[in-house]
């Protein structure tokens, strides 16, 4: 982001941008605190699945008007779905910045030492999940100590979008219905994925006490690693770290992989003029254009399909090999309280995944918490 906004103040705009970092998991409390007081930014990223709350709040401005002035058609830029997943009520309240998802990264060196074969691809021919666990059984075989076949934290996100990919890939229906009334979980499907997340530590693919998966994966001691398409850009700089990077597979009946997106909002600031409003949104439809080779440096899949069509963003390596993600990527529905129910949904799978509950016991628990959240 500094480097796309380096190179947009080079060019001389009628106001230039400044940026300001924050600890991600203040993030958003102090958007919300700062926007409550009068006092927010010009300028600010949200997920997709975080909009539908910060709208809800008016804590966002719709941007059409400035979008109209500047003659920019979003439909002719965005896929029709992406340019849904920023529009309430008739209104854009954002600027599509990319897709990321949850793929899978492996190890070649470990793979060659297990006579495990890429296919003319490069990748891993999986099609289901009983051929993953075959293939994860061969790097098993040949570890070495300190080594695991899957890095994966026990708890917490990753386990999480395993889940989330693994029930809508087995057939389950949205976790909520459209207006958010009423909770439409398949709980039994909910459960058969959870039982076969769990089956990955259970069965000794995934190493105890892993802090942070991503950082093991990058010592080059794992064999696989779940993690989102941001990690491309820091395992490509790792000296001796061979590896691949491939969209999630298809292991059930529906080829499905855990999503969000980031977008770029125009908080609301009553002390911002007209003109400045319009140079922010200028700022928004930069940084996901003329940025957005420079963004998808980071592995993320850029939203504008100009960016994703171009030799630029083509030509950078592993990111072709996982882009399929943006056709088979299930974001959540869009509901002003998702965030309070992904809260919820992990800390009671994080009561299956520690054997702290039964698996009844877990999937109960996230069905109450959504019903505790509907409107």
């Amino acid at each position: 982001m500094d480097e796309i906004i380096a190179d947009y103040n080079s060019k001389g705009p009628s106001k230039e941008v400044q940026s300001i970092m924050l600890v991600w998991a203040d993030y958003y409390t102090k958007l919300q605190t700062a926007v409550a007081a009068g006092k927010g930014p010009d300028i600010g990223v949200s997920h997709v699945s975080k909009l539908p709350e910060l709208v809800d709040q008016g804590v966002v401005e719709p941007i059409d008007s400035y979008l109209e002035q500047m003659g920019f058609d979003m439909n002719s830029v965005y896929a029709s779905n992406s340019v849904d997943s920023v529009t309430f009520d008739g209104h854009i309240y954002a600027i599509p910045l990319d897709t990321h998802a949850e793929i899978l990264y492996y190890n070649t060196d470990i793979l060659e030492r297990a006579g495990v074969a890429l296919n003319a691809d490069g990748q891993l021919d999986i099609n289901s999940w009983d051929e993953f666990k075959a293939i994860m059984d061969q790097c098993k075989a040949v570890l070495e100590d300190g080594e695991t076949t899957l890095s994966l934290t026990n708890a917490g996100d990753d386990p999480y979008r395993i889940w989330w990919a693994t029930y809508f890939q087995m057939g389950g229906t949205p976790l909520v219905n459209d207006d958010g009334t009423e909770v439409t979980l398949d709980m039994d499907i909910a459960k058969q994925a959870a039982e076969a997340v769990k089956s990955l530590f259970e069965d000794g693919y995934v190493m105890e006490g892993i802090d942070d998966h991503q950082q093991l994966f990058q010592s080059g001691k794992a064999a696989f690693a779940t993690c989102g398409t941001w990690a491309t850009g820091a395992f490509e700089k790792t000296d001796n770290l061979k590896f691949g990077a491939q969209a999630w597979p298809k292991m059930f009946n529906n080829d499905s992989c855990w999503a969000d997106s980031h977008t770029m909002i125009l908080p609301v600031n009553p002390d911002r003029t007209e003109e400045e409003s319009l140079a922010a949104v200028e700022f928004l439809v930069g940084a996901s254009g003329d940025g957005g080779a420079i963004w998808a440096g980071s592995g993320q899949i850029p939203s504008n399909t100009s960016v994703l069509e171009s030799e630029e963003y083509l030509s950078m390596p592993y990111r072709s090999s996982y882009k399929s993600a943006l056709e088979t990527a299930v974001l959540p529905s869009k509901n002003a309280h998702f965030y309070a129910m992904k809260d919820g949904i992990i800390e009671n799978l994080n009561t299956y995944w520690t054997n702290v509950a039964d698996v009844d016991t877990a999937i109960q628990g996230v069905y109450d918490e959504l019903e505790s959240n509907l409107d």
